[in-house]
């Protein structure tokens, strides 16, 4: 375990190699079942509340439905805030291009330069997970097997985890944060080279 800040976070994040692979994943993790949607904060709510009219034209007629009916967000059974699936899979904020692969809402704005707001931050980082103590946090992996492939690719390539997130993990903590991580996984690898 490494401490950084008040955050403890996992040695996978150093371990594990990781770089997503859509063309073979097909953005699984915005559709595979698991029950509740996306973790958010709730600053993020306010956020997506007034970027939703721009969002909405984007979605499918069954997440527009769910949106209208039920809102866009939900408590799951930890009493956390997160968004609003389609039977327990889908995330309401997806929809499919052109080649039948999913993609956010959000992050299509973004990308077109139509909001400076990305998406949520726990897509952003996934696949690392932060779950809040209050005095501290634990940032860790959470495997899923259809992120075999990206761990695959991570190989390849030669990405850490926490190389692949490091936006993300700015966005999240600070740059600050970051740097400290580096500092304490430069060290952790020193130890690893002297034994």
């Amino acid at each position: 375990m490494l401490v950084v800040g008040n955050s403890l976070v996992s040695e996978d994040l150093r371990d594990i190699k990781f770089s997503c692979n859509i063309a073979l994943c097909k953005g699984q993790c915005c559709v595979e079942e698991g029950g509740y949607g996306a973790p958010l904060q709730e600053k993020e709510l306010r956020i997506m509340k007034k970027i939703l009219p721009k969002v909405k034209k984007l979605l499918p007629e069954q997440s527009l439905n769910i949106i209208e009916k039920e809102g866009f967000y939900e408590k799951d059974a930890e009493g956390e805030w997160c968004t609003k699936t389609i039977e327990g899979k889908d995330c309401v904020f997806v929809f499919k291009n052109e080649k039948g692969i999913p993609l956010c809402a959000f992050q299509s704005l973004y990308l077109k330069g139509e909001t400076d707001w990305i998406k949520p931050v726990s897509c952003h980082l996934y696949p690392i997970r932060v779950k809040d103590y209050g005095e501290f946090q634990t940032v860790n992996f959470e495997y899923w097997k259809i992120c075999s492939s990206a761990m695959q690719e991570g190989e390849k390539q030669g990405v850490s985890l926490y190389e692949y997130c490091k936006e993300p993990l700015i966005r999240r903590f600070s740059k600050q944060w970051y740097d400290e991580l580096l500092e304490q996984i430069k060290e952790t690898d020193n130890k690893q080279d002297n034994n």
